[in-house]
């Protein structure tokens, strides 16, 4: 292994470099505020606390997109927002015939590096939960904290941080906890539609319905995966489980060599969703012929009626 081996090289991201078409962090201004504020306090970090799939890498995003734009206090300005994998850092190699700790070496190479911020997702991995023991992060990362011109940001999910983190208190004295609550569905309907320029981007699709039209397919996705409509377990929140939804929705066009999205679409990408109770399916698919009757009858399409045992049929898992 060569000396100048670099961590970030190797295992990092640099999200201050990524392409984004839209805004990565729709509606979530408040918790961005609130991760710079704390990245501004001296001697602090950030640690997004929440449940699976309602966004908090997208924070972290949505902060190295306004990096981008110019559009951060002075103080963050020019900074690179780099992700590394929690699983990455766990590891060891061998370098000059010495076995070193990788997130050792990533503190090093810190040392010789500024204005970065290092954004380790999944971080209670590096705490606690392991085989060998858990990990002094705190005090590993000391020495590049105390600089002042080198920032962390780390997330993990409310479970995990009640069994692991908030045991370790010299991890919490250094990193700010920054609740990321579940987004309502109004504010769903506003994430999905403003992720649409990026899904057009990336698949060479769009919905070929106006806005109007499109935003009350988009509300029909967002309701048919409320909360006690969604399978637990499967990362059923707001607004990952409504965006498996509106994603699966293209990928049924494209299967088909359209690109186009049409209502029936919609519909399938509804019915065959395994984040869904079966008797949940059936219910909004139902109010899904009704609504879209209309629409149905100008297109020419026939919505079929499903049974329960339809859907169960297609899920080995239900």
């Amino acid at each position: 292994m060569e000396m100048n081996f670099s961590v970030l090289g190797q295992y990092g991201e640099d999200l201050t470099q990524k392409q984004y078409i839209t805004n990565p962090a729709i509606a979530r201004e408040e918790e961005i505020k609130r991760l710079i504020m704390t990245l501004l306090t001296p001697e602090k970090s950030g640690l997004l606390v929440g449940k699976a799939g309602i966004g908090k890498t997208a924070i972290v995003e949505g902060l190295a997109y306004l990096i981008q734009r110019g559009e951060v206090p002075n103080a963050l300005a020019g900074y690179r927002v780099i992700k590394v994998g929690s699983s990455s850092l766990v590891g060891k190699i061998t370098m000059g015939g010495e076995e070193r700790l990788i997130i050792s070496l990533l503190v090093d190479e810190l040392k010789n590096t500024s204005k970065v911020i290092v954004f380790i997702d999944e971080i209670h991995t590096l705490i606690g939960g392991r085989t060998d023991g858990p990990m002094d992060l705190a005090n590993i990362l000391k020495p590049i904290l105390d600089r002042g011109d080198t920032k962390a940001i780390g997330a993990t999910t409310t479970e995990e941080y009640d069994a692991y983190v908030i045991r370790d208190r010299a991890f919490l004295r250094r990193f700010e906890k920054i609740e990321v609550p579940e987004p309502s569905e109004e504010v769903t309907v506003k994430i999905l539609m403003g992720t649409l320029p990026k899904i057009n981007h990336q698949t060479g699709a769009h919905f070929k319905y106006n806005e109007y039209v499109t935003e009350l397919l988009v509300k029909q996705i967002v309701s048919a995966t409320s909360e006690f409509k969604r399978i637990y377990g499967l990362a059923a929140m707001y607004p990952d489980v409504a965006f498996s939804v509106l994603t699966a929705a293209f990928s049924n066009a494209l299967f088909e060599n359209r690109n186009e999205v049409n209502i029936l679409d919609v519909y399938n990408a509804i019915k065959n969703s395994k984040r869904i109770y079966p008797d949940s399916i059936i219910k909004e698919l139902t109010i899904f012929r009704e609504k879209f009757a209309r629409l149905c009858e100008q297109e020419g399409i026939v919505l079929p009626i499903v049974t329960v045992d339809e859907i169960r049929g297609m899920d080995e898992f239900i």
